[in-house]
């Protein structure tokens, strides 16, 4: 029943030719290797999603250092802590990759372990997360690159900072692929010149370490006569929670498992061991050095900018060295803002497909990527980023809220599943219980410190993203409600007492139409065409596109699977119209862009009969317009269009929704 696959030629418009400049050419979904044209490999997969661990060392570890006031000495126990930090959780999210193979990250896990709401709680929190992962790479990009900049500058980070979401975003669309070796010179640089800086703050300071370490003995004997040790452990114990953002890319790899070549769970895990070295060899450094340089703040600058000038001053490297460092660490962090757009929606996307966001949210581009959620977190990104100003410190406590709520909900999911199993391993136990309690005291130390300074937003914007998302999905199941009450018994019609019908005949008077799966809505639509119009049409010609969303890139034979779901659910229209007397065939398309498919089957259609009229089913609201058409596609309405150009004639069956 399949369309045959030559597309017709179509003159296409101006402001389509500039569409394909600007995104690129479709991928042909006939390719059967189109899936593994779109995955990488663990390397590319390290520089596209391992950018936004190794890139939160870029703040993270400076907010914790900040916070220990002059305590620095506290900086040795801390970068111990933050390399067991990283390796602890990166070993739960390997763990979680492989219970959870198709990805999903947090949404999935709480959704299938601690259960539905949970899940949604879970969800909302990851996709505040990935906007405000765009958000905060790109403000503390523009900082580390204004930072050698001339301070008459200042006023231009903002516009800058704008400018580069808006260069992401359209990147993006393009393609998953595309986007990553563009910007994989930007992470091999950035590797090579922070491993210079943070090995020649180490090395050159050789010399220094016994003193240094006599001073962290003194400083640790001072401490504890002045705060006492639980004063003491109180602060240390701040500053890590401050210095959360340094874990906060680590997910990443998780939910981003659709973009990975096979074996995906090796690939995922391989890409996991990538980001653990490379995070915690980097943040635990840059701590190492602060303290080693007696790293201090500088008006308009990073402290990685600081050290940046003393180790090059130290070694003759230097303003280029400066620069360069301070170049990519701020590219870097562009690349960063790639997770954002790479997993956000994709979460989206599995929140649409279980009805919890309005579903053309799961739909995918000609380029198969889910445009409409990179725009979306595009836009928003823009505008927290206008909201807080490109305040780095503000957005970081706004972004760490939301990804400790994850973690947590995630680490506490894995360790319900692993106490229900038999035998208990008690190795597993214990990593899950260890992660559950980094994550939820880091959760609530920044919740409770950075309540009143930005903590509320992030906390407000993540209920209300909840409750949105809870709204929708009523609704969804409203809306199936009513429909199977208007329908029940309708899709079973009685057998004909007559001779069976024959071929079609083109010649004949034929009715087309429009369907997408067997439903109530299908066939009042056929009904309405027959009763409506009695013993007009001869023929019936059953049209359907099977659409390929989001969820048909988790296999490899998921576009297959598609094809396969549409033909079959077309051959019950046509014995649906055999039963009711009539000569039907019926003819399918894949793709992404139902409307246009269907153009191209209608057209097909009128050039292979001779009288012909287009009938479609539309769900029809009496109030509530605005939110309807974003929540409801308005297929009819836009192929009536089309057709209408084309001299076409389409009947609209309304389907009423109270």
């Amino acid at each position: 029943m399949a369309a045959d696959p030559s597309r017709p030629s179509h003159g296409e418009s101006t402001s389509k030719r500039l569409e394909r400049a600007i995104f690129g050419k479709p991928k042909d979904l006939r390719d059967r290797n189109v899936l593994r044209h779109l995955s990488v490999v663990a390397f590319l997969a390290w520089v596209g999603l391992g950018a936004d661990g190794i890139s939160s060392s870029s703040y993270g570890p400076e907010e914790a250092f900040r916070t220990f006031g002059a305590h620095t000495y506290l900086a040795i126990p801390m970068a111990i802590v933050m390399i067991a930090t990283v390796f602890v959780i990166s070993a739960c999210y390997s763990r979680i990759i492989e219970r959870f193979p198709e990805g999903g990250g947090g949404y999935v896990v709480a959704t299938a372990l601690l259960g539905r709401n949970a899940g949604v709680v879970s969800g909302a929190a990851l996709l505040v997360d990935y906007v405000l992962t765009i958000t905060v790479s790109i403000a503390a990009a523009g900082d580390a690159l204004f930072s050698f900049m001339p301070g008459a500058w200042a006023d231009s980070k903002l516009p800058a900072e704008i400018l580069a979401i808006l260069a992401l975003t359209m990147l993006n669309v393009r393609g998953v692929k595309e986007s990553i070796i563009v910007l994989l010179p930007v992470f091999l640089l950035f590797l090579a010149t922070h491993a210079v800086l943070i090995g020649g703050g180490i090395f050159g300071h050789v010399d220094a370490i016994p003193e240094t370490a006599r001073e962290v003995k003194e400083g640790f004997r001072s401490g504890v006569a002045t705060l006492g040790t639980g004063g003491l452990l109180l602060l240390f114990l701040h500053a890590y929670s401050l210095g959360g953002g340094t874990y906060t890319g680590i997910e990443a790899v998780s939910n981003g498992l659709p973009i990975m070549r096979e074996p995906r769970v090796q690939t995922a895990r391989k890409t996991m061991i990538y980001m653990a070295i490379s995070l915690a060899a980097t943040a635990a450094g840059l701590v190492v050095c602060y303290l080693l340089w007696d790293v201090a703040g500088v008006e308009g600058k990073t402290l990685n900018a600081v050290l940046a000038e003393h180790v090059a001053g130290r070694f003759g490297l230097g303003t280029l060295f400066v620069v360069v460092t301070l170049v990519s660490e701020g590219a870097l962090l562009v690349v960063a803002a790639q997770t954002g757009f790479l997993d956000g929606p994709r979460v989206l996307a599995n929140m649409a497909s279980d009805g919890w966001a309005p579903r053309r949210l799961a739909t995918l581009s000609e380029r198969l990527t889910t445009r409409n959620g990179i725009f979306l977190m595009g836009a928003v990104a823009l505008v927290a980023l206008v909201y807080t100003g490109g305040d780095v410190r503000a957005i970081v406590v706004m972004y760490s809220i939301n990804v400790f709520l994850t973690f947590t909900l995630s680490m506490l999911g894995m360790l319900r599943a692993e106490v229900g199993e038999r035998p208990r391993r008690a190795g597993r136990l214990t990593l899950f219980s260890v992660g559950l309690a980094f994550c939820a005291t880091i959760l609530l130390v920044t919740t409770i410190e950075k309540f009143a300074e930005g903590g509320w937003v992030t906390l407000v914007v993540t209920a209300a993203v909840v409750l949105l998302f809870f709204g929708v999905r009523r609704h969804y199941k409203a809306v199936e409600s009513r429909l199977a009450g208007l329908y029940t018994g309708l899709i079973d019609v009685p057998d004909p007492t007559g001779e069976p019908p024959g071929p079609v005949d083109s010649s004949q008077p034929t009715a087309v139409i429009l369907v997408g799966g067997y439903s109530g809505v299908g066939v009042h639509t056929t009904l309405s065409a027959v009763r409506e119009f009695p013993g007009q049409f001869k023929n019936l010609v059953f049209l359907s596109v099977g659409v390929v969303d989001s969820t048909a890139f988790r296999t490899h034979d998921g576009v297959e699977a598609v094809r396969t779901r549409a033909d079959a659910q077309l051959r019950r229209y046509v014995d649906l119209a055999g039963r009711l007397g009539l000569h039907a065939e019926a003819r399918s398309a894949v793709g992404t862009d139902v409307v246009e498919e269907l153009e191209i089957l209608c057209e097909g259609v009128l050039r292979d009969f001779k009288q012909v009229t287009f009938f479609a089913g539309q769900l029809v609201f009496k109030s509530g317009r605005f939110a309807n058409r974003i929540l409801h596609n308005e297929t009819a309405f836009a192929v009536q269009r089309r057709l209408q150009r084309v001299g076409g004639t389409l009947v609209i069956v309304p389907a009423q929704v109270e």
